[in-house]
């Protein structure tokens, strides 16, 4: 017998696992010694003063459980199968790549960046002696900007792809079975570059190349078909097709693409900074505790927007990659400016909150930038980025002011403890932003402290730039075939083409240009 129990919980009956079973088996009335509990739906409720877990559970009594996953590790062996090349070894490259095998072709991955032993190191220098590698970095390197930046997976693309599969293939490769039952599911980035390394032993294993350390230096296109692509040291390398899946950072390819008279466009993105809380604070707001949240409940979080108006033109600013328990971390992906972003470890444990309040940025928020054509996004970016590091003389500390201080117009005396390593200089923010982003930020944070008593503090900093929120670039394509709309063979793919926004959508991203690559160009290998 299998029975499904829908029932509320206490914060301590949810997360505490012997307390978990002994309650859900009293609820389905199941007093079998024989009986095994499984959780399979889990998310918190916290509107009311008394936060609750609404869960979803079976109980077995003399029936084995169904598998945890379907999904099972046993791929052909490509090594001599068709070469597929694919430009960057991030989520949707890594997936794309794993999908082509299944297929019965062979990966070939071009990834500029190292893996992520390596790139351990790469990232410890930016941290500690302020030096940033232009080829491997927080943005580049196995697994993408993912891999050491955080690691959640909740998604709203709920027609992209197989979100189950996606999820059951990353539990396959070493991540905790606890994403497949959190309504917010975070692997967390001191375990992703675990899974990351066995995602790369499934490729290798199964006979597909991942050549790291190595950039594309050009494309090879004749008659308007993508042959492959050239490397730095003049090598080629040719294949099928190309899936392009370099993220939203490569900014050398799209100004390549631009160069080569390849069609892409600007598109909208949006760029802001990154606010930092106490933790404590935050679950305050949100768990209406008195204190601590107590030894059950895990870190807090949010998520706001407001719509705000300025020179007669209305823009959201809004949270974006809110990491509670986290840590702001160094994102550049060249010397001379200063980027952040946010990351969580598994266990959420930090002592501080931050997110991403940013303000969305349209085309025609861009006009003094039309010179610069389609990558006119990319020029904005740069310029408040290089603003940014100039401000702070050069390094990787970035501009920072308490909030309340931002908001009333005064330069913070001095500055709250951080999680950001390479440290923090107290400037005028509203000289490192751009005018119009700036009055957003200050229309959006009053807007915020209102919603969240609170919220609006001194307590808080913000820290600059949030900049790398999403592609200001879209590389177009077909709906359908995802084929690109000039170039035969050439697969647009994942956040770097403008087709995905996180961990989950743009591996989605990758599976699906791979079936639509072989499906076009092909013969599915049957099994």
């Amino acid at each position: 017998m299998i029975k499904t129990v829908k029932t509320i919980l206490s914060p301590e009956q949810a997360y505490n696992p012997e307390l978990f079973e002994e309650t859900i088996l009293k609820r389905a009335q199941v007093h079998s010694p024989d009986a095994e509990v499984r959780p399979i739906r889990r998310s918190i409720d916290a509107r009311s003063q008394r936060v609750k877990v609404n869960v979803e559970a079976i109980v077995s009594v003399k029936e084995d459980l169904p598998p945890l996953i379907s999904y099972r590790r046993d791929y052909p062996n490509v090594t001599n199968a068709e070469p597929v090349v694919i430009v960057g070894f991030g989520p949707a490259g890594m997936f794309a790549a794993l999908r082509l095998i299944e297929l019965g072709y062979k990966p070939i991955v071009i990834e500029r960046g190292s893996d992520v032993q390596k790139r351990r190191r790469d990232i410890a220098a930016i941290n500690k002696d302020h030096v940033v590698n232009p080829e491997s970095n927080y943005c580049f390197g196995e697994g993408g900007a993912g891999t050491y930046s955080d690691g959640k997976l909740y998604t709203r693309s709920k027609k992209r792809g197989d979100i189950q599969k996606s999820l059951e293939i990353l539990v396959a490769h070493g991540a905790t079975e606890d994403i497949l039952v959190d309504a917010h599911p975070h692997i967390g980035t001191n375990k992703l570059p675990k899974v990351v390394q066995e995602i790369r032993e499934s490729v290798l294993g199964a006979g597909g190349e991942i050549h790291f350390d190595t950039k594309v230096a050009d494309f090879i296109v004749k008659d308007d078909e993508m042959k492959g692509v050239v490397l730095e040291d003049g090598a080629k390398v040719e294949g099928l097709g190309v899936i392009l899946a370099t993220g939203h950072s490569a900014r050398d390819i799209f100004q390549l693409l631009d160069k080569k008279k390849v069609l892409i466009e600007a598109k909208p993105f949006a760029l802001g900074i990154r606010i930092e809380h106490p933790q404590q604070l935050i679950d305050k707001i949100q768990y209406h505790c008195a204190t601590d949240r107590g030894p059950w409940l895990p870190a807090s979080s949010y998520a706001m927007v407001h719509q705000t108006k300025y020179d007669g033109k209305q823009r959201g600013v809004f949270s974006f990659c809110m990491c509670p328990g986290g840590f702001i971390v160094p994102s550049a992906t060249a010397p001379g400016e200063v980027v952040v972003n946010g990351m969580s470890p598994s266990r959420r444990d930090s002592k501080f909150a931050n997110s991403g309040i940013v303000t969305a940025i349209e085309l025609e928020d861009l006009k003094e930038y039309q010179q610069h054509g389609n990558l006119a996004g990319l020029a904005f970016q740069q310029e408040v980025e290089q603003r940014a590091c100039v401000m702070v003389g050069g390094t990787q500390a970035a501009p920072a002011q308490k909030m309340s201080d931002y908001i009333n117009g005064h330069v913070s005396g001095k500055l709250n403890e951080t999680s950001y390593q390479p440290g923090l200089v107290s400037v005028d923010m509203s000289e490192v932003l751009p005018e119009a982003v700036h009055m957003r930020m200050k229309e959006g944070l009053r807007a915020f402290g209102k919603k969240m008593k609170g919220y609006l503090s001194n307590e808080a900093q913000i820290v600059g730039v949030e900049s790398r929120t999403s592609s200001p670039v879209r590389i177009p394509r077909d709906k359908e075939s995802c084929e690109h709309l000039q170039i035969k063979r050439l697969f647009p793919c994942g956040e770097g083409a403008g087709y995905a926004g996180g961990i989950l959508s743009a591996a989605m991203d990758g599976e699906k240009c791979a079936d639509r690559l072989i499906a076009a160009y092909g013969k599915v290998r049957k099994n």
